[in-house]
């Protein structure tokens, strides 16, 4: 379970001439907005995850980063006395040159931070300027496979793993390495579950495309915010659905609850909402179904019974047809997403 907070967790990305500036701009979008950006997709203001992301570098006046990406920071790292978090992204650095004291004057503060209770994160090469704090000493790390030698070469005491994509911290070191550069996606996730849980982590996969996108869209897109209307009948039916969607025969019922002929109903529902009415249940079922899915241990004919479903092989075949993939490939997609978080 993700630790409670009385506060919004602090999250500072530390910006150098040496940054990339798609990691950083990525990972300060994706902490910044996904809020904002689920509730305008799905019409649902859950106010799932909130950060306080800043830019932070030397100095509060604009630069330049790798590629001549501009960048304009929130505040300078000496200003910054305190954060829950503060991520270094990759660095464009040769590897054959010893940086020991490239960054002298960063060093004290990341310790600071560090010494105050606050988590240090970096993505690929970015684990060379943690290195340099001395913070890593025995300590397993991963970085990018082509700074392995690096490692090994100026810093023998650090236990680099360079095969492995995450290192978590643990009771005993606030430090989270990541391996190649693409990994920032990782590290979102995994501080989204820790501040606000696995299901959350799993929504901004979905909401972002995070991970494995080799099956497409379709099985991680989830269902849009409903289509604004002014036929209160169907809206009332619409409620009624939301919580009784796995009622046997739910869209006879649902007629009978709107008071209209069946084609009437029909008609109106489909022009009110875009789906036809049994499109509408199903969509709901699934949605529900790939919830469970994603947050429970149980067995698929058992979930397709509690989504109304009598006939598990139909389910199966619904699943399938409306996402692109079996439930039990579904629950593996994202019990691999899971597997980043822990």
């Amino acid at each position: 379970m993700p630790a409670k907070h009385k506060k919004t967790p602090s999250i500072c990305i530390l910006a150098l001439p040496e940054s990339s500036g798609a990691v950083l701009y990525g990972l300060f979008e994706v902490l910044s907005v996904f809020n904002e950006a689920w509730a305008q997709i799905t019409g649902k203001e859950d106010h799932l995850a909130e950060f306080d992301v800043k830019i932070v570098a030397e100095s509060n006046e604009p630069f330049t980063c790798v590629g001549g990406v501009p960048v304009t920071p929130h505040a300078s790292f000496t200003d910054v006395k305190h954060s829950d978090v503060v991520i270094i992204t990759d660095l464009a650095v040769d590897p054959d040159t010893n940086h020991s004291q490239r960054w002298t004057n960063i060093t004290p503060w990341l310790k600071a931070i560090h010494d105050a209770g606050g988590l240090l994160c970096s993505v690929c090469s970015g684990s060379i300027l943690l290195a340099t704090t001395g913070l890593l000493k025995n300590r397993p790390v991963t970085t990018h496979w082509a700074y392995a030698d690096h490692f090994h070469q100026f810093f023998p005491d650090i236990n680099l793993e360079p095969n492995r994509i995450l290192i978590p911290e643990n009771d005993e070191c606030r430090i989270v390495t990541m391996g190649g550069m693409s990994s920032w996606e990782d590290l979102a996730l995994y501080l989204m579950a820790k501040f606000y849980g696995e299901a959350t982590a799993i929504q901004v996969a979905k909401l972002f495309l995070i991970g494995d996108r080799s099956e497409g869209q379709l099985l991680i897109s989830a269902m849009c915010k409903p289509k604004r209307h002014e036929d209160k009948v169907i809206e009332k039916i619409q409620q009624w659905a939301s919580n009784n969607y796995d009622s046997p025969n739910p869209v006879r019922l649902m007629v009978k609850k709107s008071g209209l002929a069946e084609r009437t109903f029909k008609r109106r529902f489909k022009i009110a909402t875009g789906y036809t009415p049994i499109n509408y249940i199903q969509t709901l079922r699934v949605e529900e179904a790939k919830q469970m899915l994603e947050t429970t241990c149980d067995a698929v004919d058992i979930i397709a019974q509690q989504t109304g479903y009598e006939d598990p092989t139909s389910f199966r075949r619904l699943f399938k047809r409306m996402t692109g993939v079996t439930p039990g490939r579904y629950r593996q997609r994202f019990q691999s997403i899971k597997n980043i978080t822990v």
